[in-house]
């Protein structure tokens, strides 16, 4: 049986530097000292793997050692990379982390039981040359007091999937990323009180001048139908907010369905429109894997999804 560091088949080199190629013209290079990437990717049932370098007919599941390959070499273009949909079986997980090398770690929380909790976890991979973990790390649970209110616009139960806060330093910048993955829902609407409870909860946490640290970031799958729309707005209203690299309409997040906004990476502003921030945003944007990554099979976009993702990884690059 094949293992993930057998050597890579010479066909599957050959697409893997046609993807790097791609990634270079695409992504900006790492410089020391100079800037930080973030990334955030929703990576369809990041669960188990067929040990084959690639899967036929019969195999389940479908993604093999060709497709962790193609999901590395992205990973690998980020300083950390938030990464949602890791299922109880981390097999994905560990085998993208043999492939990566001794330079990357993982910080990732237990199962979120029950079934809204869809048997997830959530993770962050990091290159330990460039980011370090600062301290901090905690998952985010709704306070009493909200529960007790009465009111439309207040959560009454907990995050289906707890948002997950994890702080890292890179030079001498300290910042705390939040994840999260909203929960989908039988309509749009369901999705409203956790977009407003996560926005309210980093709001209040931005605004403590005792918090650990002000540098906060949210990223994430937040399930948001398209842009302008009702959960978006109320997402927005909290002050958080999408640098417009990642408001335009090049930027897709779905490989179904462009007009889908689900995933963001977003910041607060002060009333004044100044980034809460003391990291000097740059630029972002998304990676279009699927004219790069599985390119001489014959296999359908639903295929590809469970092989690679149905979702785009979304980036942003700050100057240090």
């Amino acid at each position: 049986m094949s293992e993930i560091t057998d050597q890579i088949p010479s066909q599957i080199q050959s697409e893997l530097a046609t993807l790097n190629f791609d990634l270079d013209a695409k992504i900006p290079a790492k410089k020391l000292d100079k800037n930080l990437l973030i990334a955030t990717w929703n990576i369809r049932a990041f669960g188990d793997v067929t040990k084959k370098w690639e899967s036929e007919d019969d195999d389940s599941p479908k993604r093999d050692f060709h497709s962790i390959a193609c999901i590395v070499e992205v990973i690998k273009r980020f300083d950390v990379i938030a990464v949602q949909e890791v299922k109880g079986n981390i097999r994905a997980l560990r085998y993208a982390l043999k492939l990566l090398g001794n330079n990357y770690s993982l910080i990732l929380t237990d199962v979120n039981r029950g079934k809204v909790g869809n048997d997830e976890r959530m993770a962050y991979i990091f290159d330990t040359r460039r980011v370090q973990l600062s301290g901090l790390a905690c998952e985010l649970v709704v306070p009493e007091e909200w529960q007790k209110s009465v009111g439309e616009e207040v959560m009454k139960e907990q995050f289906c999937r707890a948002p997950y806060a994890v702080s890292f330093k890179s030079n001498d910048q300290t910042f705390i990323l939040v994840t999260l993955h909203i929960l989908y829902g039988k309509k749009s609407t369901d999705r409203i009180n956790e977009l407003k409870g996560i926005a309210n909860w980093m709001a209040e946490w931005a605004n403590d001048l005792n918090a650990y640290h002000q540098n906060l970031i949210t990223l994430g799958d937040f399930n948001i139908d398209k842009r302008g729309d009702l959960l978006n707005e109320t997402f927005i209203e909290s002050g958080l907010f999408v640098p417009p690299a990642l408001q335009s309409d090049e930027v897709t997040r779905s490989i179904f369905d462009e007009t889908k906004y689900y995933d963001q990476i977003a910041w607060f502003q002060n009333k004044k429109g100044v980034n809460n921030l003391s990291l000097e945003y740059n630029t972002g944007g998304n990676y279009d894997f699927m004219q790069t990554c599985l390119i001489n099979r014959p296999l359908t976009k639903v295929q590809k999804s469970w092989m690679l993702s149905d979702h785009y990884p979304l980036w942003v690059e700050f100057n240090l």
